[in-house]
Formats: C-alpha cells, structure tokens, sequence
C-alpha cells in the first residue's frame, strides 16, 4: 500500500517522521459530488529513510499490504461469517436463532480486538520509496 507524505523531521538512525494525510472514505473531494466536506485526519508514523529524504520532502511511503487484508477479513468477515453461520444453524430454533447469531458475531468480533491490540504494540513497518516532484 503507497500513500503520499510528508518528511516532519529526519532521524540519525536512518529513519524520519513522516505526515500523512488521511481521508476519509470518499477521498476527501466533497466539491466533486456536494458530499459533508468531512476534515482530514494527520497522523504521525516513522518510516525507514533509505533514500536520504530530508525535511519538508513530499515522498511516496509504502506498508505492507498484509496489515490492511488481515484487519479487513478480521474485522468485516469473521463477524459476518459468524453471524450467518450461528443464525442459520439454529433457524429451527425460532426467535433463539437471532440471538445465537449475535453471540456468533460477538464472538467473531474477539479476534479484531485481539489483533488490534498486537498491531498497537507491533506496528507496521513503513519505508519511503521515492520523492514526489
């Protein structure tokens, strides 16, 4: 996965703080469509430097494509999966089928938590790959 940022501060260890602008699901183009006109959210990352980017840079930053994949099945897929599995097993349980198909999807939602938790404490790694001209 390839974002555009910008280079905040370079570091001796060969690494640089880097300012990404985050958008929101529409792309943040709402003069395009009339849309809500949503803010952007600015995050803070640290990526490797092999390049030698120096301060006020805009760079092309690349993560793995993995992180996102495994978040999106954990979070959209495991619960929904649960969910239908749960509800139609106990379909010939009546109004019970409907609750044990939201114990499902509760369930399914566990390991979104959990893996949530291990990208806080492992984030993943990011480097930048070339300067934008």
């Amino acid at each position: 996965m390839q974002k555009k940022a910008t280079v905040d501060a370079v570091f001796p260890d060969g690494s640089a703080q880097l300012l990404v602008l985050r958008q929101s699901a529409c792309s943040g183009e709402c003069h395009k469509c009339g849309g809500c006109g949503s803010v952007g959210q600015t995050l803070r990352l640290t990526a490797k430097n092999p390049i030698g980017a120096q301060k006020g840079d805009i760079v092309v930053v690349e993560s793995e494509s993995g992180v996102v994949l495994k978040a999106a099945a954990l979070i959209y897929l495991l619960p929904l999966t649960l969910f239908l599995l749960g509800y139609l097993a106990a379909m010939c349980l009546g109004a019970w089928a409907l609750l044990i198909g939201l114990g499902g999807f509760c369930l399914g939602t566990l390991p979104a938590v959990l893996y949530n938790r291990r990208v806080k404490n492992h984030p993943p790694e990011y480097t930048i790959i070339q300067l934008v001209k």
